[in-house]
């Protein structure tokens, strides 16, 4: 028997269909999103191989999610491009943690979010002022993340007037130093991420 808070397993079948090994159910990618939205806790893993394939499931669900013609797109063209951009480059390494640190603080301020946009869209004249509130918090978070981003940036990047390294420092060892090379391309790239956000920032 699993532990109290060990994770739901659902496992997933050749035929596709899922199965949720705590209520001996099948399961649907809609079911899988409600349990998501109830903070409840699982993994998918592969009925033949067991590989953990929690990831590509979710990815599938936030899929069907954006394609739902009930629905509503929540995710900009602008920002999967720019997602689809990072893939293959040397800030892939910095956006995973980046994103999810992002999502965890608007987590912890969607309630009082939430709040506002009641407020805001509980009278019935429904005046646009009233957006005003519930705007600016989202502006606000915007910044915070900005800035977060920008501290994560100068991790990777020499402090302004730092003096640069000789370069007989890289050849005692009798090679060309490639990893010197990729540092430089990557802070490079950083720079101009970093007038990139400071332009947005400014807006």
């Amino acid at each position: 028997m699993p532990a109290k808070d060990d994770p739901i397993v659902i496992k997933k079948y050749a035929n596709r269909r899922l199965y949720n090994t705590g209520t001996s159910t099948y399961v649907t990618l809609e079911d899988l999103a409600e349990m998501v939205k109830r903070d409840e806790n699982f993994v998918v893993q592969d009925a033949k191989s067991g590989d953990d394939i929690t990831h590509s499931v979710l990815t599938q669900i936030i899929f069907e999610l954006e394609n739902d013609r009930n629905g509503q797109n929540m995710l900009p063209v602008s920002f999967l491009r720019q997602l689809i951009a990072f893939y293959g480059d040397q800030m892939q390494m910095v956006v995973p943690s980046f994103l999810e640190q992002s999502m965890m603080a608007f987590s912890k301020e969607q309630e009082r979010m939430r709040e506002q946009m009641n407020k805001a869209f509980g009278t019935s004249s429904m005046d646009m002022m009233g957006m005003s509130a519930p705007m600016k918090m989202v502006e606000e978070q915007t910044r915070r993340n900005i800035e977060m981003f920008q501290n994560a940036m100068r991790m990777f990047t020499p402090m302004p007037g730092a003096p640069e390294q000789p370069a007989a420092a890289d050849t005692e060892t009798g090679d060309d130093n490639p990893r010197s090379d990729d540092l430089k391309d990557l802070r490079e790239q950083i720079a101009a991420m970093q007038r990139k956000i400071d332009s947005m920032g400014d807006t």
